[in-house]
């Protein structure tokens, strides 16, 4: 019989595997769901890699409160003392981050391993994952109007009410931060979209939710799923929160989205239109691929490089409108 901890571990799981699949595309491969079998193929350049190797893991049902990940190093030229060098970088950044989802520091300290190994002029041999990936085909819908997102006045639709919380007065004067939005995308007639702010305060967030309300074709998404991380700088501590808006568990995936890209002081809002059709878990992906890309779409992915360095996650502190 499971336990509440392997019950919460595998809640874990599920949302570290979606953001890494979100982050990675192509790259992630599910070889046995079930088993929770996963491999990913890492390289030191993407447009034209030199070094390559296939990280595969187990993801036991103790991970990540007291186990790591079941893991195997494929690359034909990793032998000897690399191996050994990168298999104690590995279990280094374990320990250091006990408890803690660590798949992503893993990945991206092997890649830095492989850049370091780009410097040198021996020629390796390619490999890749033989496993393949199915996506789901999109399917092209008309909407009676297109996603042009200037101001429509018309149908009022509450925000979420997270942000029950009081502000400062001086808060009443800050300016509406501009806010962007990506591309649509729609799969078995449901349609997607990411919007993205620049804030820095909890009032921010609110009046970008505000703004956004007054679109007549956001209002009536049947979600809108938003998460917001803001650093406090006199503090070095994170404020961060996130809502579903009916889609159970979403706001937390993108949240979750956002702390392992590590990115700060933006909030994410990704709306669904339902078009009939049940996505299953297809919808958690596409919400959290919409994040990312909008994301990566204004630079907020930068500094991603220069924080997995560090190996350590920052600590944060999360505020509770309900």
């Amino acid at each position: 019989m499971a336990t509440y901890l392997d019950e919460e571990n595998l809640q874990k799981q599920i949302e570290e595997i979606e953001a890494l699949s979100s982050i990675y595309g192509e790259e992630w491969c599910v070889i046995d769901e079930a088993s929770r079998i996963f491999c990913i193929q890492v390289s030191d350049d993407l447009n034209k890699p030199k070094w390559r190797l296939c990280l595969q893991v187990v993801l036991p049902l103790e991970y990540p409160s007291t186990a790591p990940p079941i893991y195997q190093l494929n690359a034909p030229w990793l032998k000897g003392k690399d191996r050994l060098e990168l298999c104690n970088s590995l279990e280094e950044i374990y320990v250091t981050n006990l408890g803690e989802s660590i798949l992503y520091l893993w990945v991206e300290r092997i890649r830095e391993f492989l850049v370091e190994k780009s410097l040198s002029d021996d020629p390796v041999p390619h490999i890749k994952c033989t496993n393949t990936i199915k996506t789901t085909e999109e399917l092209e819908v008309d909407y009676e109007d297109d996603f042009d997102f200037a101001y429509q006045p018309g149908i009022q639709k509450d925000a979420p009410k997270l942000l029950e919380f009081v502000l400062p007065q001086e808060s009443q004067d800050e300016e509406l931060p501009p806010i962007y939005h990506g591309e649509p995308m729609t799969d078995r007639r449901s349609t997607f979209q990411a919007h993205l702010a620049p804030v820095v305060t909890p009032n921010q967030v609110k009046m970008v939710l505000d703004k956004l309300y007054e679109n007549k074709k956001i209002a009536s998404a049947t979600h809108n799923i938003y998460a917001y991380r803001i650093y406090c700088e006199d503090k070095q501590t994170f404020l961060q929160d996130c809502e579903d808006d009916g889609e159970t568990a979403a706001g937390g995936r993108v949240l979750h989205l956002m702390q392992i890209l590590d990115v700060r002081n933006v909030m994410v809002v990704v709306s669904r239109w339902y078009g009939g059709i049940l996505l299953g878990p297809d919808r958690f992906k596409h919400i959290n691929n919409c994040a990312r890309n909008i994301l990566v779409e204004h630079n907020y992915t930068e500094s991603l490089d220069e924080s997995c360095k560090s190996g350590k996650h920052k600590k944060v502190k999360t505020k509770k409108g309900r």
